[in-house]
């Protein structure tokens, strides 16, 4: 029974480890973003009130002459980069509002473009130490000698689909999207060490429902997979790492980077239209649960993965023109540059207050329906 015990309390303080380490990845990004904002924003000559990371009571705080304070808080899921007269009028020409417009969206967008450039560092980091991402073949659903021709073959590690690069299941969509049953595609496979083309025919028609319908795309490219209550349980695919030269491979990390970033774009479209459930999303909680999974699965690299995901992930997302987001700020200083003048600075105000209320709401309620 003590055996048990113990062996019980060693897994959960392991995963407490990995949970810990997830927390690590979100602060990491987080910091890098406002250090951004915060790097720019002295070279531009703007005052700043304090650079924190953390949410919540402060646990450690240090004040400048300058009157910058920097702080380390008690919540290890955020940070911010407090200027001057952010949110409001001011007479202090080094509050934010007061600075030259063009150098506020330069300001506004550094973060993002921090949490991108250390994104990109990772991923060829990741790329050389451990190689690309890919799949592999390793059970086919042909059940005569008819059926094998134009068919992958057990190892094959997939390089390219129709001339794109293959990193992910949703590029072997992207790949073979609304092509008939019946057609032969172009792919590059890695057979017995050789870069071999070969041509696959679809055993049916590539029309996706969504991101995930990963059905379609087994039963279009020959792949054996199980179901249970009509969800796929098993596939005949597995991920793998393949190397490449240098150049090649900084060449796949950037390719990879701008491919994690359109993804959000994609996910985004299909929640508009319906096609994806809001199940498909997660808050904050969610996405740490989801990182430490990943983390205790695959290890170190899946780490440097799920890192660089992330770090893709808030960069674009925060670009986009919804209120509270940096890319809606950038959208009001760009009508001010057009204008010459502010939007009432109170309405702007109000506006992103709301939108930060509704980003947060909707973090909880996506986070307890993945719990219940």
């Amino acid at each position: 029974m003590n055996y048990l015990f113990l062996a019980s309390f060693s897994e959960i303080a392991s995963y407490v480890g990995y949970i810990a380490l997830a927390i690590l990845i979100l602060l990491i990004m987080i910091t890098v973003h406002e250090f951004g904002h915060y790097i720019t924003g002295k070279i531009f000559g703007f005052g700043i009130d304090e650079f924190a990371i953390g949410f919540g009571p402060k646990l450690f705080s240090k004040t400048r002459k300058s009157g910058e304070v920097f702080s380390i808080r008690l919540l290890p899921i955020g940070g911010f980069c407090a200027f001057r007269g952010e949110d409001q009028e001011s007479d202090d020409p080094q509050a934010f509002n007061n600075r030259v417009w063009w150098h506020r969206i330069i300001v506004l967008i550094s973060g993002a473009l921090m949490n991108y450039i250390l994104a990109l560092i990772v991923i060829i980091i990741m790329f050389s130490a451990y190689g690309q991402t890919s799949l592999v073949a390793y059970k086919m659903a042909y059940t005569d000698q008819i059926e094998s021709v134009y068919c992958f073959e057990k190892n094959d590690i997939i390089l390219s689909a129709n001339g794109r690069n293959v990193y992910m299941v949703t590029d072997l969509m992207n790949a073979i999207d609304k092509k008939e049953q019946g057609e032969l595609v172009d792919f590059v496979v890695r057979r017995n060490g050789v870069d071999t083309p070969i041509k696959i025919r679809l055993r049916c028609d590539a029309n996706f429902a969504n991101l995930e319908d990963n059905k379609t795309l087994y039963t279009a490219l020959g792949f054996y997979f199980e179901e249970q209550d009509g969800v796929m349980t098993n596939g005949g695919l597995f991920r793998d790492y393949v190397k490449f030269g240098f150049f090649e491979t900084i060449g796949r990390s950037v390719e990879y980077s701008f491919i994690l970033g359109g993804m959000i774009f994609k996910i985004l479209g299909q929640l508009i239209t319906g096609a994806l459930g809001i199940n498909t999303l997660g808050g904050t909680l969610t996405t740490i649960t989801v990182t430490a999974d990943a983390i205790k699965f695959g290890g170190f690299n899946y780490f440097l993965n799920m890192l660089s995901l992330i770090g893709v992930n808030l960069a674009v997302f925060n670009l986009l023109p919804f209120p509270a987001l940096d890319g809606s700020r950038v959208v009001f200083t760009l009508i001010e540059g057009i204008r010459k003048k502010p939007i009432n600075r109170r309405i702007e105000g109000v506006i992103h207050a709301v939108g930060l209320f509704l980003l947060l709401l909707f973090a909880v309620i996506v986070d307890l329906q993945h719990c219940f």
